[in-house]
């Protein structure tokens, strides 16, 4: 052993050899090669305990350059070890729904997405009709439309998300789709009236099927929009059915 290393060291002092034939020396296997700092420390061990045999420890190497790298290797393992939670998690509180100092969400009446919001363009839908302004009124009942139809949508995608997990949520959100689908309903029925007013029936029409395909014809807002359709022509069949029936507005 002491003959190897006294060759290495030769042909590393005269240059003969590049210094990578020590460190191959050095690091012999794969093992060695992944966890370089055990040879070096067994080569520290040696030379505290048996100072008569640290001719086994490579003259090139100093004890003091020795112990620094042995406290390198021993400490930057386990720096390594200590990952850093993001900042995001230490920010995040918990919220306590039973405590009486919790905030709850209102009904939100100024915001626009909400049932108050899409009902107060209803009434100014209302108030322009009055007013014989039908393009304001038509406008404010496309907007209403637009605002039931996205809270419709989402109510029921938080029904389908709290379905078979809680059925009181699940049970609330589908109430609050069906009320919002049928306001979405009331608002397309009025602008098609509007539409009518402004005899423009093609824009009347697609939104009348739309009423009925989304109600049903035997319900009362199905029946009102089918018989729209059957003043304007389009259909030719009355419904329902009935020995002398007037038309219904």
């Amino acid at each position: 052993m002491q003959k190897q290393w006294e060759l290495y060291y030769s042909k590393f002092q005269s240059k003969s050899e590049k210094p990578q034939y020590v460190t191959l020396f050095l690091l012999k296997t794969k093992t060695e090669l992944r966890y370089p700092k055990f040879p070096l420390l067994f080569y520290i061990v040696v030379a505290l305990l048996d100072p008569m045999n640290s001719a086994a420890v490579p003259p090139f190497i100093s004890l003091t350059w020795l112990s620094f790298i042995a406290a390198f290797s021993l400490l930057s393992p386990v720096n390594a070890q200590v990952p850093k939670l993001p900042s995001m998690y230490s920010q995040v509180q918990i919220i306590d729904p039973d405590d009486p100092n919790t905030l709850r969400p209102t009904a939100q009446n100024n915001s626009v997405l909400s049932i108050a919001g899409g009902q107060r363009l209803m009434e100014e839908a209302e108030q322009a009709i009055s007013a014989q302004n039908y393009p304001l009124a038509a406008k404010k009942l496309q907007d209403a439309r637009q605002v039931f139809n996205q809270l419709s949508n989402f109510y029921q995608e938080l029904n389908a998300s709290f379905t078979g997990i809680d059925t009181r949520v699940s049970d609330s959100q589908r109430q609050k789709a069906l009320e919002t689908a049928q306001k979405r309903d009331e608002a397309t029925y009025q602008l098609a009236l509007v539409h009518r007013a402004q005899n423009q029936p093609e824009l009347a029409v697609p939104l009348l099927v739309q009423i009925i395909k989304s109600q049903n014809p035997t319900r009362d807002l199905g029946k009102k929009a089918y018989q729209q359709l059957f003043e304007l022509g389009f259909v030719d069949a009355p419904f329902p059915r009935q020995a002398g029936s007037s038309s219904q507005n």
